[in-house]
Parts: structure tokens; sequence; C-alpha cells
């Protein structure tokens, strides 16, 4: 299938590319902007590129911009008049106008025909793109040293969006949670578990938690227990099997805890590697020894470090302990290296607390002459209650939230729906509390922070995904009544089912053109790694179909054959929302 908007879009700057061509400008067809525009389907700047070319030649001392050859307004009446002759070779663009400087086109019938057909004939696989390629995708990765708190859910809301995106836009995407198995947390974790017994009657996470907190109050009040927990990271990395064990032990019961929330969330890792494996196969010290070689370490009381000035960096990057031992960020760089000959992109998901470090990553790995991943840092999410501290115990846990959003949900759908069976209220309740948290996390954008306020995520008028959820919901019922009247029948609604040319409403077009910026919405969010913008367009979506469902009569409607247009239109219409919230990592109910 033909990607419709891109199509339309390459249409767009193929036509005004020549009829600038033909007024003597020189400019290249991928040169020619477009933007989407209230005014039109695309509008085009294109005028004020122009304008430039002509401005030096413009001697004529023209004040009032008549006779201004410069001027962008003169030169959009131009370019419209020109590409307006050449729209026999663009089947999908309808017509091309100007307005002031602003270059307007407007789609033809054929790619509001073409882009419903599309959405009915493709179904789940509509909006899928063309792109190739594997990509390892790292995001989460929290220490399991407890359960995922409210500080932690923006990366994996994030990371799994993201690779939700990208596997839209046609890539192949692995998705992994690097484990700190082995860091001084860890330490501290398998130092506790010899002291206290772990709670097996809790979840897996909230025991591990119980007894680091512990440990980090005995440190507190003893510092020497610091000398203990040097000794247990030293016995890892010298290969002890008991203390490895220990160490396993903790780590395999926090990360069971952590995947059981991230499974709530919808949130799903294709693997977990653990840095352990770096430090057995000798790949950390193989990295230091190069990193040895470039010439850029040097001895900092005791400690190896990098200089990394040549890169901007005026602080050094560790990597080797006083005492010996590796660091995160030295194992870090082995999986780097061990993860590049897999893929052609390696992307990295990192709070802004790990800016420099990140920064510091990709010049290391730069040295040593390897692949450097794409980063995307996230400002944090916080509750009006305030900051958090796992080591302190001072935190609210992912569940507890969840369960917050769930319980609410849940009293909404009482009030809406009290005739349904409880499993129904239930199972709803999930599928909006779950879906409102991912959605308010994930519209902002990632460069900027965000206060998590349920009131807002639950609202079902249009500020959170209860109102996008609402919308598949509401395109459902229609075709459930319009197959109990047997306007549609077992066949279902195919591309033949209707005479789509007869849709011509203005919600009708309105709807249809931004059904037909899926594809493009989904390909833009892959560039930039900003999934906010695809939130966003989802509840533009969703807005649409309300406002066509509010003014043009569906199963009401006496012409059968505009009936059942008019019902493709809306099967169209919830392909692409389900899809859109299958992008977002949310459920789509038939029914709430």
């Amino acid at each position: 299938m033909i990607i419709l908007f891109i199509e339309f879009k390459n249409q767009v700057q193929k036509t005004l590319g020549a009829a600038a061509a033909a007024l003597g400008y020189d400019i290249k067809d991928e040169e020619v902007p477009f933007e989407v525009s209230e005014h039109a389907d695309l509008a085009s700047r294109l005028a004020f590129l122009l304008a430039a070319q002509k401005k030096d030649g413009n001697k004529d001392g023209s004040k009032d911009g008549k006779d201004d050859k410069s001027n962008p307004a003169q030169i959009a009446q131009e370019i419209a008049a020109a590409a307006s002759g050449l729209l026999k070779d663009a089947d999908l663009i309808g017509k091309i106008t100007a307005q002031g400087p602003y270059v307007n086109i407007f789609a033809s019938d054929k790619y509001l025909v073409q882009t419903v057909e599309n959405a009915v004939a493709e179904k789940e696989n509509y909006g899928a793109g063309k792109n190739s390629g594997k990509i390892l995708l790292e995001h989460t990765s929290a220490n399991p040293n407890g359960p995922l708190h409210v500080g932690h859910i923006r990366n994996a809301i994030l990371g799994d969006t993201l690779t939700r995106i990208l596997r839209k836009a046609g890539y192949d995407v692995e998705a992994q949670y690097y484990v700190n198995d082995i860091g001084r947390q860890i330490a501290v974790v398998s130092w506790a578990a010899s002291k206290y017994p772990l709670n097996r009657d809790i979840k897996p996470d909230y025991a591990i938690v119980e007894v680091y907190v512990k440990a980090n109050e005995d440190i507190a009040k003893d510092e020497t227990i610091n000398n203990h927990i040097e000794d247990l990271m030293k016995n890892v990395e010298n290969g002890d099997k008991e203390t490895i064990d220990s160490f396993t032990e903790a780590v395999d019961m926090a990360i069971a805890g952590i995947s059981e929330t991230l499974q709530l969330m919808n949130v799903r890792h294709d693997k977990f590697v653990r840095e352990s494996q770096f430090i057995q196969s000798g790949a950390v010290w193989d990295v230091i020894s190069r990193l040895e070689a470039t010439g850029k370490t040097k001895d900092s009381d005791g400690a190896l470090v990098v200089d990394l000035s040549e890169y901007g960096f005026e602080k050094t990057l560790v990597i080797r302990r006083s005492n010996g031992t590796s660091l995160y960020t030295t194992r870090d760089l082995a999986y780097h290296e061990w993860k590049a000959p897999q893929c052609d992109r390696m992307i990295d998901v990192f709070g802004a607390d790990h800016k420099l470090i990140s920064g510091q990553l990709r010049a290391a790995l730069d040295l040593l002459g390897d692949k450097t991943p794409e980063v995307v840092i996230f400002e944090f999410v916080s509750l009006p209650e305030g900051s958090m501290s796992t080591r302190r115990g001072v935190f609210i846990t992912a569940d507890e939230l969840l369960k917050q959003m769930i319980d609410k949900a849940y009293e909404e759908i009482e009030t809406r729906r009290p005739e349904e069976t409880e499993d129904f209220k239930k199972e709803v309740a999930r599928m909006v509390g779950i879906g409102a948290t991912r959605y308010d996390i994930i519209k902002v954008s990632s460069d900027k922070s965000t206060v998590f306020e349920w009131e807002t995520a639950l609202d079902f008028e249009k500020q959170g995904a209860p109102f996008i959820q609402y919308a598949h919901a509401r395109a459902s019922n229609i075709l459930t009544k319009a197959g109990e009247d047997g306007t549609i029948g077992s066949d279902g609604i195919t591309s033949e089912f209707a005479n789509f040319t007869l849709l011509t409403e203005p919600q009708e077009a309105a709807l249809i053109k931004k059904i037909a910026q899926f594809e493009q919405k989904v390909n833009d969010c892959a560039v930039s790694l900003k999934p906010h913008t695809f939130a966003i367009y989802a509840r533009e979506l969703a807005d649409d179909f309300n406002q066509f469902y509010r003014y043009v009569p569906v199963l009401n409607v006496e012409d059968a054959d505009l009936k059942k247009a008019r019902l493709a239109l809306v099967f169209a219409a919830k392909t692409a929302i389900a899809n859109a919230l299958d992008c977002l990592g949310i459920d789509a109910p038939e029914s709430m």
C-alpha cells in the first residue's frame, strides 16, 4: 500500500518545485517546505524562500510592494497559478491557492476515498511504515533494590511507547532492561539479606526494599559496614561463587516483582541483560585496557580516570576505583560494545540525572572507535507529595499509583454503567486506569518535568486517555448496532462495502484527513523520538471522530448507500484509533 499522506506531500513538493522552476527560480523539490495548516491540508512558506532569491535583484525602489518582485505575497500568487496548471500528474491534490505569502494545498477526492479504502483494508496493519533495520532500545533499567516508584515510571512508559512506535514504523526493535546485578546497591541488599530474613509472604521486590532500607539505617549508624560492602563487591568481581549466588538470589526476587509491575503497565521487555556477564567474560577489563592504550587515562588518588576534555567534558570519567573494582559506567561501556554489532541503531532512555554520564559514555565509546547510542533524556515526573528516595524508604510505589488510578476509574465506570457486571467494571477500570496513567505521562514532552495528577489523567472529556478510549468504544457501539440491524453482513466492512465518494460533509473530510496523517505521524515520531507528538495526534483523531459523530447521522440516515459509506468511515476511524492506542500501549475497550 502507498503511504498516502507521504505520497500527497511528495506530490505537493514536486508540483510546487516544478512551478518554481517554470518561473525561473532555483530550488530542489525536497527543499520545498510544507506544514499542516488550519487553513488547508498543507501550507507552504515557499514564497519566503523564493523572495530571498529575488531580493538582491530588486532595485526599483518600490515601497508599496505592488511592483516589488521580492514580495512573498506576489510570489505566492504566481506559484499558485503556475502550480494549478500542473495538477494533471498530481492526482492527490485537489487545488492550490494563495493566501497572503502562503501557498495553500487541498487534497483531492481520490485522496479521501483512498484513505478510507486503506484503513478498511489494512485494519490492524494500517499506519505501518516501510522502514527497516534492527534497533536495540534500552529503557527502565531501575536498580533491583526495591519496587518501581513513581520516579521510574516515566522511563518505562517513554521507552515502551518508543518501542511500539518504532515497530509500527517498520523497524525490528528489541527492548532491553539492563540489570545492575553487581553494583554497590546490590551488595547492600546482599549484606542485608544475610542479616535480616526476607519476607517471602509479600511481593518479592517489597521484601527486598524492606531489608535494603534497614541496611542503610545500619550504615548511617556504623560506617564500618561499608568495608563489608566493598569486600562483597570485590568477591563478585573475583568470581566468588557464594557471593555471586547471594547477589543473584536478591536480584531475581527484585526483578520478578518489577516485571509484575511492568506487565500491569503494559510494558514489555524482550531481554534482561545482566551487568555481571561483562565481568565474567572479561569484556570490562578489555575496555579498561584499550582506554589506557589511547593515552587519555591517568591516575587520580589511586583510581583510573579518562580525560575527555577534547569532547568538552571538564570532569574526568572514572573507569576503575582505587580498590581495583569496576564501576557501572565501565560495565556500561562493555554492554554497548556487546550491543553494537547486533543492531543498526542503539537507543538509550535516561533520566536527566544521567545527562552528564550519558555524554561521557558516548565520548568514551567514540574514543574507542565504537558506534555510539542515540540518547533520549527525560525530565522527572513527580507527585504533589514531593520527592522520593528508595534508600530512605520514602517513596510512592508504581503499584500504589496504578491501584489508585484503577480504583478511581472503577468509581467512574460504576457511575456511568451501574447495570454492568462486576467483571465488566473491573476490566474496563483496569484498561482506563492504566491507559490514563500512561497517557498523562507520555503527553508531555520528555524534556519537560511534570507533576502527575489523577484528576487530569482520568478526564473523560478531552484531556486524557479515557477520552480517546471512549471514542473507540463509541465507534464499536455504532458498528455493533449496524450489525444487529443487518446493514453490516457476515462479511463485515470491506473496501467494496460502500461508495466512499459519498463522504462529502466537512466533518467527514476532516476526519478522513486526520486518519490519513497516521503514517506520517508515526514516521515523524520515529525520527524525532518524541512520542508526545503522537499522543497529541491520537487525541486530535478522537476529537475529529467525536465532531463527526455529533454532526453527521450514521444509523438514522435514510439513504442506504450513504449509511454504508458512513459506517465504513466509522470502521476506518475505529481502526485508526485502535492502532493509535496500541502505539501508546493503551487498551482499546469495545464498551465503556
